[in-house]
């Protein structure tokens, strides 16, 4: 049996690191998955986008279906397919993890609750050692769209909101930056003013609550805040940081996407235009012989 899926991006709005607690909303990049079941107990996976990155996390995805369902037996094949940019901070971890399984959940022709879903890719996260707090606010915004404010802690959604029709700017500097690198020891020295942001978020106001997380993780993270303050003097919603960096994040309306283009092509790195997401990615699935 193979099966398909695809799941949505996501964007900070309040990096967990520094509480645990954080928040993020659905943007429109994708990532596909493809299992093919295989009976000889081994897991393969194929990364088409950038095969020299690590492939653990999917295998603990498939492992961990597997296991859920006690067929340790079967082995699979997997292949995976994005337009997010890996390691720079973009949720392309927590994103696969959500495609791989549902994939895989498919293709045993098997379903599981969302929450399920969703610790299952925690899980396999800190397993794979791709997040220092099993991103559960990341892979809730691929899983469910629109803003989603978390304690990754608890591993509960504390509050939904529903996303705005905005196009989305994301800065992507050529450079990676892993998880395994970060201080997180440095980072929680900003836990009080990083709760601060999870409040405003959990408010209502989480377009200020992304501005003032990219404010204070630029700081942490040592990366650059002059083009969160020059996108905002330009009329940006919001702008910050997504996740570790070094990827920047800008929400804007048709009044200020071309000024705030203009300010991202003074700053080294890609630009890539996509748009907020309010659908989940549960609704696109598909299964064959």
């Amino acid at each position: 049996m193979s099966a398909e899926a695809t799941a949505y991006g996501a964007v900070t709005i309040v990096n967990a690191m520094a509480t645990g607690r954080g928040a993020a909303f659905g943007i429109d990049l994708w990532t596909k998955a493809k299992v093919t079941l295989t009976e000889d107990a081994i897991v393969e996976t194929r990364i088409l986008n950038d095969n020299e990155e690590r492939t653990l996390l999917a295998e603990e995805c498939v492992r961990a279906v597997f296991k859920r369902f006690a067929t340790p037996k079967l082995g699979a094949k997997v292949v995976t397919e994005s337009n997010i940019p890996i390691a720079r901070g973009l949720k392309s971890s927590s994103v696969a993890g959500n495609a791989v399984t549902l994939a895989t959940l498919a293709a045993l022709q098997k379903s599981l609750e969302p929450n399920e879903i969703l610790n299952l890719v925690a899980d396999a996260s800190l397993r794979a050692k791709v997040s220092v707090t099993g991103a559960f606010d990341d892979a809730a915004a691929s899983l469910y769209g629109n803003v989603i404010i978390t304690d990754n802690t608890l591993r509960k959604v504390l509050r939904t909101f529903s996303v705005e029709d905005h196009q989305v700017l994301l800065l992507v500097p050529r450079e990676k930056a892993y998880t395994t690198d970060v201080d997180v020891r440095r980072i929680k020295t900003v836990a009080r003013q990083v709760e601060t942001a999870h409040e405003e978020a959990l408010a209502g106001r989480y377009w200020n609550a992304m501005t003032l997380n990219g404010l204070i993780y630029s700081h942490v993270l040592r990366l650059p805040s002059d083009v969160i303050i020059e996108a905002v003097e330009a009329g940006a919603i919001a702008a910050g940081i997504s996740g570790k960096g070094p990827a920047y994040a800008f929400v804007v309306n048709g009044q200020s996407k071309d000024p705030v283009l203009d300010v991202l092509k003074r700053h080294d790195g890609e630009v890539i235009v996509t748009k907020t997401r309010s659908r989940s990615s549960l609704l696109r699935l598909s299964a064959q012989p």
